[in-house]
């Protein structure tokens, strides 16, 4: 088993998500604040004509906030159940790679960000990368909270 993936930086950790996930990776820009949204909720944006809600992996992980938000990007995802697309806030996006199957272990259940987030975790030559299901970052009633305040 293969799987491509998009890494990106978040905070000391190194990233990476199911490229076959991701629509876009775009510079930051300045969100729209939606009133009485979860702190993780950056705001929105519109993409094309398309509202997109940004969510601030930062804050969703409970790290400490960027230092400086013009630097960071914003990955497009979109969502396989509903073909909705969300923006995720990272420090950086690197690379573009190939994992084999023998390189990703399960998730050890101590593992520092939450494991229900994780689908594995890839050991590299000089690197580990966690590998995020996108899918569970945000729990379902997450995702219909976000979608209601944007219809």
């Amino acid at each position: 088993m293969e799987l491509k993936v998009l890494t990106f930086v978040l905070g000391d950790e190194e990233f990476a998500i199911d490229i076959m996930k991701v629509d876009r990776v775009k510079e930051y820009e300045k969100t729209t604040k939606l009133p009485n949204s979860k702190d993780y909720v950056e705001g929105i944006i519109n993409l094309m004509g398309e509202v997109i809600p940004i969510i601030n992996l930062r804050k969703k992980f409970m790290l400490e906030d960027f230092q400086d938000k013009e630097k960071s990007k914003i990955i497009v995802i979109r969502f396989e159940e509903n073909g909705k697309k969300m923006g995720f806030l990272v420090d950086d996006v690197k690379e573009v790679i190939t994992l084999s199957g023998d390189q990703i272990d399960q998730t050890p259940e101590y593992s520092g960000v939450s494991a229900e987030f994780l689908l594995g975790i890839a050991k590299l030559e000089n690197r580990m990368i966690l590998i995020l299901d996108v899918e569970k970052v945000l729990k379902k009633e997450e995702k219909l909270a976000i979608e209601n305040m944007i219809k």
